[in-house]
């Protein structure tokens, strides 16, 4: 049933003196109504002025709460997304809207150029994209919504359409985005793995010449404070990786910037095994991708776990060896249902800890080490707290064990969601909203928080129905 009409109808005034004023809208409501503002007919839109288009992870977010009210715009926004999908199965990171004008956002569809410089790695030709991605949350994104209504799912064919490219998204990542030669994916350009500017990023930048600043017009500054975003250095260099990658027709393999990023694995090993839930939903069996997602879990450990850090780091493939920065990127694995016990202890104490101070000096993870010199409580994923990767630990401590912890930070995640109008992203000390406001994913994932849901994987190893 679609309950998004009912959600965001708002109480007639009444006529009645002494009649007792309406409630105060509900937090589910005022979520509701954030994401009907944002929607488009097909999909939904980060925010109205600065994000205008569809965004790869913020859809598969956005799904995973718009299957409480409604299932069917929820598998309309994967299946719009994935329309846009590369014939070598990448899902690009941005599906543009025609109708938005071309210097709303940059980088643009004439800096991308998708349907001719990606014409040999299969780029639509009906849709203007970019021709990079974002982390594979989609099938995780996917199972979650089918098993919201199955009965709608079923009688529409929605796994039965969307399991094939799903399927196809994963060995791109996993055949043509090994550059390690660890069997573990690669980001070629830092907007990829999705903590755009985190510190992280910063030592594998630097080999990279920054584009010159008049070569391009910054949108986002038009609607964000230039204290909350990343420097002009910073972007001049995401726009030289951009440029490079576009230039040689979207190429994997040949960029400075290829970083193996615990989060984006742990993503895609969790999409894993939801693609062996859709299987067996689909009569096949889920086998073979449950052992490649323990395979991967094995790799990602041997790969990037630092015990002396108490926390997964990125792997640099170019320079070799670990980048010892600690991001929020290094607790994700956490959602992992095959994660050994003591590692999961460990990263379940990093959280706590004085790094990150969750449930001690912040209610909410930061996306950087509190105690790093780069940390910056405002600056765009160098210290502020995002909701999605909270709503990922939330899962991740649930999934081993820890419910009260878990339980904490659902609610810290609510009363901060509807405090900051649904803030982008938050000061982790203080709770005050940062970027915009009336984000997509934040209300989505408040949703979710808000209704009662099944855990995708027991602590077995996934669901195995």
């Amino acid at each position: 049933m679609d309950r998004t009409a009912q959600l965001t109808a708002r109480r007639a005034d009444r006529d009645i003196a002494y009649d007792p004023p309406p409630a105060a809208d509900s937090p589910d409501a005022g979520a509701a109504r954030v994401l009907e503002e944002n929607w488009t007919g097909t999909s939904t839109v980060p925010s109205r002025g600065l994000y205008p288009h569809q965004w790869s992870w913020d859809s598969a977010f956005i799904a995973i709460g718009l299957r409480h009210i409604s299932p069917l715009r929820a598998q309309t926004e994967l299946e719009t997304l994935l329309d846009a999908q590369w014939g070598d199965g990448r899902v690009p990171h941005i599906v543009f809207n025609p109708s938005v004008p071309l210097d709303a956002y940059f980088p643009s569809p004439d800096f991308w150029r998708s349907s001719t410089a990606g014409r040999a790695a299969g780029a639509p030709r009906t849709v203007q994209t970019s021709g990079i991605v974002q982390p594979p949350v989609h099938a995780l994104a996917a199972w979650l919504v089918h098993r919201a209504d199955p009965g709608l799912s079923r009688a529409r064919g929605f796994l039965t359409r969307v399991y094939p490219r799903l399927a196809a998204w994963h060995r791109y990542l996993l055949h043509r985005r090994d550059l390690g030669g660890a069997g573990l994916a690669s980001v070629v350009h830092p907007w990829e793995q999705g903590m755009d500017n985190s510190p992280c990023w910063d030592a594998p930048l630097r080999r990279v010449p920054p584009a010159p600043t008049r070569s391009f017009r910054r949108a986002d500054l038009d609607h964000g404070a230039a204290e909350d975003r990343p420097t002009d250095l910073d972007y001049g260099r995401y726009v030289r990786l951009a440029t490079d990658y576009r230039d040689g027709e979207y190429a994997d393999g040949q960029g400075l910037f290829a970083v193996e990023d615990p989060a984006f694995n742990a993503l895609l090993i969790a999409s894993e095994h939801a693609l062996a839930g859709i299987a067996r939903e689909l009569g096949a069996t889920g086998t073979a991708r449950h052992a490649r997602a323990e395979r991967l879990t094995a790799a990602l450990i041997d790969r990037m776990w630092d015990p002396a850090s108490g926390m997964f780091l990125c792997h640099d493939v170019r320079a070799g060896g670990l980048i010892p920065e600690r991001g929020v990127s290094g607790l994700i694995p956490l959602l992992l249902p095959t994660l050994p016990r003591d590692i999961a202890a460990t990263l379940v104490g990093t959280a706590h800890g004085p790094h990150f101070g969750l449930g001690r000096t912040t209610r909410l993870a930061p996306s950087y080490d509190l105690r790093g010199e780069a940390f910056d409580p405002h600056r765009y994923w160098r210290g502020p707290a995002w909701f999605n990767t909270g709503w990922l630990l939330e899962r991740g401590l649930r999934t081993h064990g820890e419910r009260d912890r878990a339980e904490a930070l659902r609610e810290a995640m609510l009363d901060l969601a509807v405090a900051s109008d649904f803030a982008e992203y938050v000061d982790p000390y203080t709770g005050k909203a940062c970027g915009t406001t009336r984000f997509s994913w934040t209300a989505a994932l408040a949703l979710d928080l808000l209704h009662d849901f099944e855990e995708l994987m027991d602590s077995k190893g996934g669901n195995r129905e």
